[in-house]
């Protein structure tokens, strides 16, 4: 990880949080445990390396579980830890303000895809 530039509490949790798939991991997990292959299903276009990594980098800061049973083939689970079902309640608000948020938005007032592009010289 990169070295933090202050030592503010959120600088540190946006190196853990950042990104596009660990608020979304832990969203999924918030039913219960996956296995690895769950994870895959409900989020399709993540690559195995990344979704690795970013489970791998969860794991470090204490917000996921891994669980490794024995066996062939090998069967690996993931469960919020403690830390990281103390995250759903904030990851669910943030969901609730942009449900909001974005009914409140005028779609009048934002230009299209279309109308971006025609502007751009």
């Amino acid at each position: 990880m990169k070295s933090l530039v202050s030592r503010c509490p959120i600088e540190e949790v946006m190196q853990v949080l950042s990104g596009r798939w660990p608020t979304l991991l832990i969203y999924y997990l918030k039913d219960g445990t996956k296995r690895f292959s769950d994870l895959r299903r409900d989020n399709p276009t993540v690559s195995h390396r990344i979704l690795t990594h970013e489970l791998r980098k969860l794991e470090k800061a204490g917000i996921v579980q891994r669980t490794v049973f024995d066996g062939y083939p090998l069967r690996v689970e993931y469960d919020l830890t403690a830390a990281g079902t103390a995250l759903v309640p904030l990851i669910d608000a943030i969901a609730g303000w942009w449900d909001a948020h974005d009914a409140a938005r005028d779609p009048a007032a934002e230009p299209s895809a279309a109308e971006r592009a025609a502007a751009v010289p």
